[in-house]
């Protein structure tokens, strides 16, 4: 079984030969650190890492429209202000791009053929269509939305004090998507769409789960049932505590859940709740592998095997993604030994 096959049959709710190992995001500086100079292709193919995957939020260079290039601000493909950091991910500012029904009105959204996205993901089609299953990370509706008002604050405000206003914002993220995710599955050889759009944080949701279900359940539902429509898998990320609403994610029609954070969200307990339905991605500690030795990260590794993996539905990852704080030792003693101990029938005392 190779690695396509071994990911694909884990979606598919039946039992691959290994446990397969992905991550829907290495930084460049944990590649360089282990192979200095290593592209990413290059590294999914030394590393052996089942899925490759690439975002559909991140923009080329060349497409950036800059505002303040000394202070790293610019707008996104969304229009709305953002400000780059340390990191790959970067942070919406004031003032909103949308701030009110006339702005609405007259707002043109970007056109999903014009991403950039289909330029990486034809680089990865064509260097691994059949040798590893081909994933791309984006969102659906919530963070989109958020964007467009420069923050998670005035989208909560929305849903409070102007719901309809809030829903037409969230119907952008919608309608773009679809018909992004759509081309890229059939068009293109995409197979499975990680959808993050994060609903959490230690505490419990963002919204009550009232709010998720008004606003952010109906959304989810449409953009995993076109993409299903479309042939692809679903795997929904969020960070956080989200056992208060993960009921109704996993009603969307999700095939896996992940990756979460293990601080809240115990794998083997999700999939109990749930009878094993729904797979589950992760989730080995981002802090374990930034601050851990190896011997550490081995321990927690087979710890996971053992206690989430024997009945399948389970593909191994960090908690989140690998930012630049994880040392590639220690993400290659994650990967090195789930390919020793991740071997079908699982037998782990």
């Amino acid at each position: 079984m190779n690695s396509r096959e071994r990911v694909l049959k884990v979606l598919d709710g039946q039992m691959p030969d290994r446990v397969p190992v992905m991550e829907i995001f290495i930084d460049p500086k944990v590649i360089d650190s282990i192979c200095p100079g290593m592209s990413h292709e290059d590294f999914i193919d030394y590393a052996e890492v089942d899925c490759v995957t690439c975002l559909t939020m991140a923009d080329s260079p060349e497409n950036i429209s800059w505002v303040d290039k000394e202070k790293k601000i610019f707008r996104d493909k969304w229009g709305a202000l953002q400000q780059l950091t340390e990191e790959v991910i970067p942070v919406q500012i004031e003032p909103a791009r949308i701030q009110t029904e006339n702005d609405l009105k007259k707002y043109q959204p970007p056109d999903p053929a014009k991403s950039p996205v289909f330029g990486y993901v034809r680089k990865l089609v064509k260097r691994f269509k059949g040798k590893r299953a081909i994933a791309v990370v984006g969102e659906a509706a919530f963070a989109p939305a958020q964007y467009l008002r420069s923050g998670l604050a005035n989208l909560m405000l929305d849903f409070v004090m102007n719901p309809a206003f809030a829903k037409k914002l969230l119907q952008i993220g919608v309608d773009y998507h679809i018909e992004l995710y759509k081309r890229l599955i059939k068009n293109e050889g995409v197979e499975i769409v990680v959808l993050g759009d994060d609903y959490a944080y230690k505490n419990g949701p963002f919204m009550s789960p009232q709010h998720f279900e008004q606003f952010i359940l109906p959304c989810l539902k449409t953009v995993v049932k076109a993409i299903k429509d479309a042939g692809g898998f679903v795997i929904k990320h969020t960070d956080g505590d989200i056992w208060k609403i993960v009921d109704m994610i996993v009603s969307s029609g999700v095939d896996m859940l992940g990756p979460l954070e293990p601080a809240y969200m115990q794998l083997d307990k999700v999939r109990s709740r749930f009878k094993n339905k729904v797979g589950v991605l992760g989730n080995i500690d981002i802090d374990l592998l930034s601050t851990g030795t190896t011997e550490q990260v081995k321990a927690a590794t087979i710890e996971l095997i053992k206690r989430v993996s024997p009945s399948g539905g389970h593909i191994v990852s960090s908690g989140n993604s690998i930012s630049s704080s994880v040392k590639g030792e220690n993400f290659m003693a994650m990967i090195k030994t789930v390919k020793e101990f991740g071997k079908y029938p699982i037998s782990l005392k």
